[in-house]
């Protein structure tokens, strides 16, 4: 299987023969990426090196191939950027390349049998139960919300300079605790979910050693004690506030929000609601796709419009005519900010890597691909593609009006997936990107502090350092 495909992305002009009207004269900076691997390493140092931070362990070819096959004595892998691929597995055949064991074992102390890591008859079953609550109705119920978490998170910033990342955090995870429980990130609840998920993220690569060794199934995997201390007190907490909205219901005194809402929906085929114990595996989830990945796109966007400051006028002269009336209507008007967003999630996405393996013999490319190979799409690689996109590793929010990239972008920008198990929060992630910059934008100007950062992929993509910003008033 392969294909020719086109160029995307270009980057768009002003008026034929003429400069751009926001084009600086001297070119703006190429925002940070890590240093491919050099060369070929030993299997160990290979090994080592993905446990550390899986696109460093990577060799600079994957800008440039259609496919890439790995193997080693524990493993068999191959990572795709054919178009033609990245369809078959998200879109044509989802239920032949089902989510990879490898990932499951290294999340599920966190988030034990939820939607994001399970299979089969499991997960249809609860996304037909969870879909209903992120649909489009639900979403701009949560707008309220969205909105009280970001203009409380403008007006606690601080003049200075500070590690943004730690902020976009707290930030993601009010969004988060508003709209599924109605409670502030100051909460105790909320306070305690935020530290112990910290420890937690800080301890946990995107795939441990353990989880590349072909062991059984049934055999227990050596596990780092404080992460799992961590995974154990991130869930109690939210135990006890599913058991808590669980009588609130029961008297009638629930308030209308997400966990209300999931906890009373009905399997349309089977009449089945969530229990207690399903409940917390998908509020965890929420919590870690709700919360860490929006802490990560909100920050690098932040950076980049630092680093490029006459986009980020552009920006705030939109974000301060929304913030002046905000309302949910007029969301519409963030044209600009979607695409500043849009191109973040290109040049960083929140979940570098989506890891699937095969329920069959497959043949990619004219390859034998066995049963239970993993098959890698990767995000970072595929939206960089030096044969796909124009100037890949150019930040450009213009180039969303590209007619080329509008018809074109659908066969290599995938930051939240795609098809059938694209992710159930991807409607929300987008209005609320958006929403939150601009009520920062408003108020806040941006400028880079010290050394640029380093991508790290972790369980997101991170800063390694973190993302040093100088925040100034505006006005």
């Amino acid at each position: 299987m392969g294909v020719a495909p086109r160029r995307i992305g270009r980057i768009a002009r002003g008026p034929r023969g003429g400069h751009h009207p926001f084009m600086p004269d001297v070119a703006p900076p190429i925002p940070p990426k890590p240093a491919s691997r050099a060369g070929k390493v030993s299997l160990w140092r290979h090994l080592a090196l993905f446990r550390e931070d899986i696109l460093a362990s990577q060799p600079a070819r994957l800008y440039r191939a259609w496919m890439a096959e790995f193997r080693t004595p524990f493993f068999h892998s191959f990572l795709c950027n054919d178009p033609a691929l990245v369809a078959l597995i998200l879109h044509g055949r989802p239920g032949d390349f089902p989510k990879s064991a490898m990932v499951r074992q290294g999340l599920l102390p966190l988030l034990g049998r939820s939607v994001m890591v399970t299979n089969g008859a499991l997960w249809e079953r609860q996304r037909r139960i969870l879909d209903p609550a992120f649909a489009g109705g639900r979403v701009a119920e949560t707008f309220p919300a969205m909105l009280a978490a970001g203009q409380a998170a403008a007006a606690r910033l601080a003049p200075g300079t500070q590690d943004i990342q730690p902020f976009c955090g707290e930030l993601a995870l009010d969004v988060v605790m508003r709209t599924t429980f109605s409670l502030p990130v100051d909460d105790e609840a909320a306070a305690v979910i935020l530290r112990r998920f910290r420890d937690f993220i800080a301890t946990r690569p995107i795939m441990s050693l353990a989880s590349l060794l072909p062991l059984p199934g049934w055999l227990p995997r050596p596990r780092n004690r404080r992460a799992l201390a961590a995974a154990r007190d991130v869930r109690a907490q939210i135990t006890a506030l599913v058991q808590a909205r669980r009588a609130a219901i029961a008297a009638g005194t629930a308030p209308d929000d997400m966990a209300t809402a999931i906890l009373t929906m009905c399997d349309p085929v089977t009449g089945e609601t969530l229990g207690d114990e399903e409940m917390v595996d998908q509020v965890a989830t929420f919590v870690l796709a709700g919360h860490e990945t929006t802490a990560a796109s909100l920050a690098w966007t932040l950076y980049l419009l630092a680093t490029h400051p006459e986009v980020q006028e552009r920006a705030a002269a939109e974000a301060r005519a929304f913030a002046a009336d905000p309302g949910y209507a007029r969301m519409i008007a963030l044209q600009f900010l979607r695409d500043v967003y849009r191109e973040s999630l290109r040049l960083y996405p929140p979940v570098p890597m989506i890891v699937r393996e095969t329920a069959q013999e497959e043949h990619f490319r004219g390859r034998r691909v066995p049963r239970g190979a993993q098959v890698t799409i990767s995000p970072w690689h595929l939206q960089r593609h030096e044969r796909l996109w124009d100037r890949p590793d150019t930040f450009d929010p213009d180039r969303w009006k590209d007619p080329a990239t509008v018809h074109c972008a659908h066969a290599a920008y995938v930051p939240f997936s795609a098809g059938p198990r694209v992710c159930i929060g991807a409607g929300v992630a987008r209005i609320e990107g958006p929403l939150l910059l601009a009520l920062l934008l408003a108020r806040w100007e941006f400028t880079p502090d010290g050394p640029p950062p380093v991508p790290m992929a972790h369980l997101t993509l991170r800063g390694r350092d973190g993302i040093r910003l100088r925040l100034t008033p505006r006005g």
